[in-house]
């Protein structure tokens, strides 16, 4: 059973994204919350009901999606519910650390935060990344040869920056995959 506010965020969320079909939507955002939570049980010291919080509210605020500033969406959802207001500024931070163009090379703040930072990472590779990557790009109007060139700018670095060693572990399989793929990728189109 989940607090009544992980409820709310879930239902909140697909709300938000209920049009969005380029790989950040409702779909993705409840992969990332299922990851971090897997995570996070993990970690007996680990505060899940943020991790919960900034999981689900990762993407509300993204600029590829929202024109908002300082987390406004994430912001205005949990000042409407009450949550304290150092609470909403940890789950911001948290949020603020998932980025990865942001984020290149910091060390997020906070076990929480490493694990929602990996558990959006998680499901940028593998089968799952590699769906996504092609959906964007269809959708912003990248050929295949941009959307390949992706995956060397961004998604085969993922595997070595995974904070935890759960993250790893998954982090290596989906690599794998993804290196096939493109291997295969490139015999049958010459890329």
């Amino acid at each position: 059973m989940q607090p009544l506010i992980v409820t709310e965020a879930i239902n909140y969320i697909k709300e938000l994204f209920a049009c969005n079909s380029d790989g950040h939507g409702a779909d993705h955002t409840m992969r990332v919350f299922r990851s971090a939570m897997t995570l996070a049980s993990e970690y007996d010291e680990c505060d899940t009901e943020t991790v919960a919080l900034a999981a689900l509210l990762h993407d509300a605020d993204d600029y590829k999606l929202f024109s908002t500033e300082n987390n406004a969406n994430a912001r205005r959802f949990l000042s409407e519910r009450h949550i304290d207001p150092e609470k909403i500024e940890r789950i911001c931070s948290i949020i603020n650390s998932v980025s990865f163009s942001k984020n290149r090379g910091k060390k997020p703040a906070s076990l929480e935060a490493e694990i929602v930072q990996d558990a959006d990472r998680l499901d940028a590779i593998g089968a799952i990344g590699i769906a996504r990557t092609f959906a964007y790009g269809g959708k912003h109007g990248r050929d295949l040869s941009a959307s390949v060139d992706h995956f060397h700018e961004k998604l085969l670095l993922l595997k070595n920056e995974m904070n935890t060693e759960a993250a790893r572990s998954i982090a290596a399989q989906r690599h794998a995959f993804m290196v096939g793929f493109l291997e295969e990728l490139a015999k049958e189109t010459e890329y």
